[in-house]
């Protein structure tokens, strides 16, 4: 019973996480080619929250919301194209990195403030990564002029999310029972 009963909590954290990433998305700032939101708070938030499995698995179901159709990218966008253009590999890097963080946070048994900033950094270094790539391949960019339009605006705001991030983190992870 106790099994089930963890599986059952994991599945509603991990929805809960989606649903909160999908509303990260209605907070916008409109650049181009990728917007400002407060996705990545949320990305790290499951992966430090929930661990790496729980963390991915949150991440996925709000990929896969928006792949069906619902408007939860960033600027109400939705659907297979979405994933497919110049931001799917900032989605695709949603996945992975809560993925990596959790997987980071859970090889300490109690990890502070310092190890929880370097997971998220090394988690955003992942989401840069994926999504670069898809932005150079898609809108046919170099590499440094991809991340001159995919990186280089938002680090000023991905250092002031990560450091709140692993605040919140800090403060909840007891709280959160995977």
């Amino acid at each position: 019973m106790v099994k089930s009963n963890n599986s059952l909590r994991r599945m509603v954290y991990a929805s809960m996480f989606g649903a909160l990433t999908a509303a990260g998305s209605l907070i916008t700032i409109p650049m181009q080619p990728v917007p400002i939101t407060l996705q990545t708070l949320f990305t790290g938030l499951a992966g430090v929250l929930l661990g790496g499995y729980a963390g991915a698995l949150s991440q996925v179901v709000y990929v896969l919301l928006g792949v069906i159709g619902l408007p939860v990218f960033s600027g109400g966008k939705a659907g297979l194209g979405t994933l497919m253009g110049p931001t799917g590999g900032y989605l695709i890097g949603f996945i992975v990195a809560a993925y990596v963080i959790g997987k980071m946070v859970e090889a300490k048994k109690e990890p502070g403030l310092a190890w929880l900033g370097l997971s998220l950094v090394v988690g955003n270094l992942v989401i840069y990564t994926l999504g670069v790539a898809q932005l150079s391949l898609v809108a046919h960019l170099s590499i440094p002029k991809a991340l001159l339009a995919g990186v280089v605006p938002f680090l000023v705001g991905d250092v002031l999310k990560l450091v709140a991030t692993a605040l919140i983190g800090l403060k909840l992870r007891n709280q959160v029972k995977i």
